[in-house]
């Protein structure tokens, strides 16, 4: 009986099953919690890039809210664009969080110039194992903040530098056809000679640096026109250095207007100057001083935010190679000749008082090319000494982010279409 009892006592068999029983429902439990938290924590992921979604796509350009935002004359909740953030968070919804119960809270708010989205959402996401536990569902919750500039109201300012140095080929392979044929690589407009550099030029089929700004000018009024987001957002005036260089002065083109279709119009006329005869005037017919300082009296008033059709900003396109040539021997930042031609870069302080009243300035400088045939010297007596200075005072004129350099073989287009898009803000996430 002893040696039975001893036995009995030092054997273990079956414990394991013994133990294992009271621990069941605990490890049942552990295990669901680690699956319906899995499945929690996936749907909070898909609600939380759906209310992304909704927050930013209540403040991108064209939504219902940034409309309302610009017809609003002050701050304030911008009541339209909450039903559409919702809209937007429920059409984000994937096909896991479907059968969810979820609330959403949606605001959007103008403060000055700038909108705020928000969206909250609040969802109980049912369990499966951890009912055995007796914890039906799981909450889960979160928030989402867009920030957007509100879409700005701005007049665009076009000057167009028409002077004859912008008779030169667009590329460099039409630089090299008009040069082959006339010896020159611009097509000066000579209205004395019945054929001229000019004339051989359109003959030739050469499109001249003019003819690509003219219709980058008019490409950029059909952007303005598609990109706008009410008639009046955006207006835009063409100016020149003047159509004749006896009477060379800003000439105005098309007024500044709202109406796109217009400006495309009257811009197609933008030529070449001009000159009745060679050497009229001894070429001095770029001036940019005067020019810059008769733009700051047409910008008639001061430039502010934009963010009213009457709080307008203002931006001054500047289109040129960026090298001036007048009558200006006291002054000027370069040598002169001894009959006090002056050519020089741009003058950046001339473009300080546009920028003291607000004025964006953005500079397209279309790079002044070395003549290869330089018969007199003149280009390495005059203007190769300050050459490489050109691109540095032509970006000191621009706001800075503003300034684009453009060479033959680049696109004018394309760099005036990528200064105009500098104004656009995209909308940001801000969490």
């Amino acid at each position: 009986m002893h040696r039975l009892l001893s036995r009995l006592r030092t054997d273990k068999s079956g414990n394991f099953g013994i133990m294992t029983a009271p621990m069941i429902m605990p490890l049942v439990g552990v295990a669901g919690l680690a699956i319906d938290f899995s499945n929690a924590l996936n749907i909070r992921t898909e609600l939380s890039n759906a209310a992304d979604a909704a927050a930013i796509g209540a403040v991108a350009e064209k939504s219902p809210g940034v409309l309302a935002a610009m017809a609003m004359t002050g701050d304030g909740t911008v009541t339209l664009a909450q039903d559409d953030a919702r809209k937007l968070f429920f059409g984000q919804a994937s096909v896991q969080t479907q059968g969810v119960s979820v609330d959403v809270d949606t605001s959007l708010s103008r403060t000055s110039d700038m909108l705020t989205s928000r969206v909250t959402f609040n969802a109980s996401v049912p369990t499966t194992f951890l009912k055995i536990l007796g914890k039906d569902s799981i909450s889960i919750s979160g928030t989402a903040t867009a920030q957007n500039e509100t879409a700005k109201f701005m007049d665009f300012y076009i000057l167009i530098d028409n002077s004859p140095s912008m008779g030169v080929g667009a590329t460099l392979k039409e630089i090299d056809a008009l040069e082959s044929k006339t010896g020159c690589a611009f097509a000066c407009h000579q209205l004395d000679k019945e054929v001229n550099n000019y004339t051989i030029a359109k003959d030739l089929k050469v499109n001249m640096r003019i003819d690509v700004v003219r219709m980058a000018t008019q490409a950029l009024a059909e952007r303005a026109k598609t990109d706008r987001l009410t008639n009046d957002q955006f207006q835009m005036g063409v100016y020149t250095l003047g159509a004749r260089a006896e009477d060379a002065q800003l000439t105005t083109i098309s007024g500044l207007t709202s109406d796109m279709d217009q400006v495309k119009k009257y811009t197609s006329t933008v030529d070449l100057m001009t000159i009745p005869y060679q050497n009229y005037k001894e070429d001095q017919l770029t001036n940019f001083d005067d020019a810059l300082t008769a733009m700051n009296g047409t910008i008639i008033n001061n430039a502010s935010q934009g963010a009213t059709a009457t709080d307008r900003k203002k931006i001054l396109f500047i289109v040129s190679d960026g090298v001036g040539d007048r009558q200006k021997p006291d002054t000027c930042t370069e040598n002169v000749t001894s009959k006090g031609r002056c050519q020089e870069p741009i003058d950046a302080s001339f473009c300080e008082p546009l920028k003291k009243r607000g004025v964006q300035i953005a500079v397209l400088y279309t790079t002044y090319l070395p003549m290869k045939k330089d018969a007199d010297n003149w280009y390495d007596t005059w203007i190769r000494p300050f050459h490489d200075d050109i691109a540095g005072k032509m970006e000191a004129c621009a706001t800075p982010g503003f300034y684009f350099e453009v060479s033959p073989s680049e696109g004018i287009d394309t760099a005036m279409n990528a200064l105009f898009a500098k104004v656009v803000h995209a909308p940001r996430l801000t969490h």
